[in-house]
């Protein structure tokens, strides 16, 4: 049996001097004022693990990512993700889709190395990973700039014997 579930996640940026680094899909990408948040505001994984969380029923941004980031300080977007994968019991991931919609940074030249990235995070093949990124055209908030949208589809296969 197969399931899949979305995730959306959405930043907008720190102000312009800001120090804090923009970090995508477990990247820092240079020359980019970061996004706002508690944490490092990571917008592709926060997506990706709000996919997660959909195909376990358990949301793991919101009380689990306060709890880590607000009393523990762990900030690492990474992290949040990880913990949504444990949860994941009965399933096996198998694919994430991922479609990022910013008018900047340009991404496509960072591409490979979120995906490799996300690839390594999730314990999955490079290859079932797949990741689009789109300027927006200036028709939303995150085309004309303010911000970083992110939607993310996961797939799992049942576990066998499960």
């Amino acid at each position: 049996m197969h399931i899949s579930a979305i995730g959306q996640d959405s930043h907008r940026f720190e102000p312009e001097g800001s120090a804090k680094p923009l970090v995508l899909g477990g990247v820092v990408i240079p020359g980019c004022a970061g996004l706002a948040g508690n944490s490092d505001a990571d917008v592709v994984l926060h997506a990706i693990t709000n996919a997660i969380s959909g195909l376990h029923g358990i949301p793991v941004l919101g009380a689990v990512s306060d709890d880590l980031c607000l009393k523990k300080g762990i900030r690492d977007s990474r992290i949040y993700c990880a913990k949504s994968l444990e949860l994941l019991t009965a399933y096996r991931l198998v694919h994430v889709s991922v479609s990022i919609e910013a008018q900047r940074p340009h991404l496509a030249e960072h591409l490979p190395a979120m995906r490799e990235s996300i690839a390594k995070l999730l314990s999955l093949p490079a290859h079932h990973v797949a990741l689009t990124a789109t300027s927006g055209e200036g028709l939303t908030a995150f085309g004309r700039g303010e911000g970083i949208q992110v939607f993310a589809v996961a797939s799992a296969e049942k576990k066998s014997g499960q």
